[in-house]
């Protein structure tokens, strides 16, 4: 008898980290929830899309979609402390987030260092010509993408 492959076989808590495929990375907030999308091998990040639902079920069938779609191999988060390092409540929240992921979608999930990702999110959205008010829906995409890069310039 042929055994049946899980929808996603990743290690959920493998202790090798990959070196290739598809990476989704997450800006966490308690109502948006900013999306990107890279490549391990190639280390480029793009926007993808932000998920505006403050419902945890309306936000995790848009993720099991995503997931679905592109097949990562690796679930990012961004972790947001202050200024020095120091965590408050919405990184508890992150945290959070984050174990939700792995336990969901069994694919291993990493937190990385967020500060500041959003003030440069919004920095780069206004110098595309962007509108205050239109950059609003590009900034937690753009953060996103701004977390991923910051994972693969760890790696590199």
């Amino acid at each position: 008898m042929e055994s049946q492959r899980p929808a996603f076989p990743h290690a959920a808590h493998s202790t090798e980290h990959p070196q290739f495929g598809t990476v989704l990375a997450f800006d966490f907030g308690e109502r948006r929830v900013g999306v990107a999308v890279g490549e391990l091998q190639l280390g480029i990040a793009h926007p993808l899309e932000t998920i505006d639902a403050a419902a945890n079920d309306a936000r995790f069938a848009r993720i099991a979609a995503l997931v679905q779609e592109w097949r990562p191999v690796l679930l990012v988060v961004g972790l947001p402390l202050a200024l020095d390092g120091g965590e408050h409540r919405l990184t508890g929240l992150a945290r959070k987030f984050a174990q939700r992921l792995r336990g969901r979608f069994g694919i291993e999930t990493r937190l990385v260092d967020e500060r500041l990702t959003s003030v440069e999110a919004q920095r780069e959205a206004r110098a595309s010509g962007l509108t205050a008010r239109d950059s609003k829906r590009h900034v937690d995409p753009l953060a996103a993408k701004l977390i991923l890069e910051a994972l693969f310039n760890e790696n590199a």
